[in-house]
């Protein structure tokens, strides 16, 4: 059990506490509700930009980097289709540094046309580098611009194509700035040794004084249901072969997401899993493959990846269908189950020890709705049956919600 306390100042920002006295240090954590999906069609990658640009210096920090080195932490971000995140671990004495440099850039950005263009070279460097370059790098263009015909989950996080960054101008990023980045789009959370009442006027200090902004009116696109099976075969420098699958299931906080969760660990939990057991160890079809979910705020996907040995893509499919078709017959012996079970269990219990992963987790719980979930992840999972297990297999698992990428080597 994780216990926090949660406020909100008057600016709307929410900020959740969890003191963890074991610890000497203590974790700044900043979840903006802005991710890939928030994006324009023809301005894809901006969140990932921003991602970028807010350590290029703000009103009054012209460096984060610095400040945080000299005070014995360290800090990162990322982003995803559905949020962006910012965290700084530091010893617990240095923890109003953490709050001085996160309202610094919540308050104004320092937009000029050369830390503007620096981002954007990196960005798009980065983009050449993980998407166009690299082995397989487009897959998620690939795989997203099949299954999602609608939702703005057709296109990745980096962008859908380096032109929207190469373009985009000053104003653009102060629109987008001003639209997401502000007090009542954000959850902060702070998790380590802190004194409660001090932390509670320093928070007020640094934070209190920045304006709200206008809550960002989000129009997302549902995704019709999926209703004949696709296949799209790429040609591409690769080492070898591949086959990606695609189901739709549902969100994140759907009552089955920890039973899809369950099936990807079944098919592919280690060397235990079925497909291990079944299609490495048994065929010599495969050098790998695996399952697993994507686990998006909005409905998501059930991705199998295989990578060949050789040019068997026929084969390799309907081996990977048989292993789908026979989870839909066959119950799952109760054994199997409750090894899957536990292993997520002492999963959510492992990460629960790491005051970064907990400042992040209740960030993002937060997000979906009430922080107080973090102390019900179990519940996603204990409750499952095996005659679920199968009844969503019957229900997922269909050629016409299927979206197949076949990549072929030069």
């Amino acid at each position: 059990m994780i216990k926090f306390s949660k406020y909100k100042l008057p600016n709307a920002l929410t900020v959740i506490l969890h003191k963890d006295e074991s610890t000497p240090l203590v974790t700044v954590n900043v979840l903006y509700k802005v991710g890939s999906r928030n994006e324009d069609e023809n301005r894809t990658g901006f969140a990932h930009l921003f991602e970028h640009l807010m350590f290029g210096g703000s009103e009054n920090i012209p460096d984060f980097d610095t400040p945080v080195q000299n005070a014995g932490g360290e800090n990162n971000a990322f982003t995803n289709n559905d949020l962006t995140n910012f965290y700084t671990i530091l010893p617990s004495e240095n923890l109003e540094t953490a709050l001085w440099l996160e309202s610094d850039r919540m308050k104004q950005l320092n937009f000029n046309q050369e830390s503007l263009d620096v981002q954007k070279k990196v960005v798009i460097e980065e983009f050449k580098e993980t998407t166009i370059n690299a082995p397989y790098g487009d897959l998620w263009h690939e795989i997203s611009g099949l299954a999602y015909k609608k939702h703005p989950y057709k296109w990745p996080t980096i962008g859908l194509v380096p032109a929207h960054i190469e373009q985009a101008n000053l104003d653009d990023v102060k629109s987008f700035f001003n639209k997401h980045y502000h007090p009542n789009n954000a959850v902060l959370v702070i998790a380590g040794k802190f004194d409660e009442s001090e932390i509670k006027k320093q928070v007020a200090k640094w934070f209190g004084d920045i304006p709200s902004g206008n809550k960002p009116i989000n129009k997302i696109v549902i995704e019709p249901d999926q209703i004949e099976f696709r296949s799209k075969t790429v040609k591409r420098n690769v080492s070898s072969n591949g086959l990606y699958m695609a189901f739709h299931i549902p969100d994140r906080l759907h009552p089955d997401f920890g039973a899809f969760d369950i099936l990807s660990d079944i098919f592919s939990g280690g060397k235990s899993g079925r497909f291990y057991q079944r299609l490495l160890k048994n065929t010599s079809v495969f050098s790998s493959v695996f399952a697993y979910i994507t686990g998006t705020i909005d409905p998501g996907l059930f991705i199998i990846e295989a990578k060949l040995m050789g040019d068997e893509i026929i084969l390799a499919r309907e081996l990977i269908w048989n292993e789908l078709e026979l989870m839909k017959k066959q119950l799952i012996k109760k054994r199997e189950l409750q090894k899957v079970k536990n292993s997520l269990i002492s999963s959510i219990s492992f990460s629960e020890t790491n005051i970064m992963n907990k400042a992040i987790n209740l960030a993002f719980y937060e997000m979906l709705g009430d922080a107080e979930l973090i102390n019900k992840q179990e519940e996603d999972y204990v409750d499952v049956t095996v005659e679920k297990l199968r009844e969503l297999s019957e229900k997922t698992f269909r050629k016409s919600n299927c979206s197949e990428i076949i990549y072929l080597k030069n």
